[in-house]
């Protein structure tokens, strides 16, 4: 079997995306294909396990962006981000949504931002875990609108999201495909979309960007091989990958979760995990964060 190594928990959008793509993979290969959740360290467990592999074809990662940019948090990670493994190919990517309960009385971006001001250090948000996307999106969110606001990891999204709707948390910074369910039945309010603009399949939710100019962030996924791995099954894998994302159910599964697939070759996908890895430097080193 072919494993599909997948750093986060089951629920999150990068298992969801693992495992509306492994069938379609199973089925084209022929052999069976095992999505593995390895939750832990933003990624790091999931990336050391992936990078220790045999170079055979049969074991892969799939990854958000927070992995190109853990090398920025973790100071001794068990490899090399750029060195020790191939970019297959991006899948698509969303923004993140920053979502309150409707009993908090926050409606907007503004309103948000004002009770921070006014209360500094008593507002708290729930992300996926210290070092994850929604953790450093988040900081950047702090950053940018300069407050104080409190950050408390969870042991994923789909359990930030919770933690909002049981009162334990104010805010949620989740990835669209896990709060999307919540925001439809009304139990959560989302405030705001990640993105420079509005996203194509939320058009009635604002950009943060509107409120607070100036600000972006965003989450791609995509597939990486140990490094070694034969250009043969790489663009074997790539070309499999791409012809599922054309196809018309997968697409439209994805952008009613909010997804934008995405796909080309290696070398595009390996332009955007370095960009990701420098940009995420940046934030990390202007926030003072770190994770021994």
């Amino acid at each position: 079997p072919v494993r599909m190594v997948v750093p986060f928990t089951p629920g999150s959008a990068t298992d969801v995306i693992a495992r509306m793509i492994a069938p379609q993979l199973a089925e084209r290969f022929g052999q069976q294909v095992v999505v593995d959740n390895r939750p832990s360290a933003g990624g790091t467990v999931a990336g050391g396990i992936v990078a220790g592999a045999p170079p055979d074809g049969h074991t892969l990662l799939l990854a958000s962006s927070v992995f190109a940019g853990s090398a920025a948090l973790y100071p001794k990670l068990p490899y090399d981000t750029l060195r020790d493994f191939t970019g297959v190919t991006q899948i698509g990517s969303t923004p993140m949504v920053i979502g309150t309960a409707p009993a908090s009385g926050i409606k907007s971006v503004r309103e948000l931002i004002a009770l921070a001001q006014q209360k500094p250090g008593q507002v708290n948000f729930g992300s996926s875990g210290i070092g994850s996307g929604t953790h450093v999106g988040g900081e950047l969110f702090k950053m940018t609108a300069g407050i104080d606001v409190i950050h408390v990891p969870y042991k994923g999204t789909a359990p930030s999201v919770i933690a909002v709707l049981s009162g334990e948390a104010h805010l949620t910074y989740s990835s669209i495909p896990t709060a999307l369910p919540y925001i439809r039945a009304g139990r959560l309010r989302a405030l705001g979309v990640t993105t420079a603009k509005r996203w194509p399949s939320l058009p009635n939710l604002p950009a943060i960007a509107e409120s607070l100019p100036g600000y972006d962030s965003g989450t791609y996924y995509g597939m990486f091989f140990p490094k070694g791995t034969p250009q043969a099954i790489i663009t074997r894998l790539n070309s499999e990958v791409n012809r599922i994302l054309q196809d018309g159910s997968i697409k439209n599964t994805l952008e009613a979760q909010g997804m934008a697939p995405s796909s080309g070759p290696p070398a595009k996908f390996a332009e955007r995990v370095k960009k990701e890895y420098d940009d995420w430097a940046r934030v990390v080193k202007a926030a003072g964060l770190k994770v021994e």
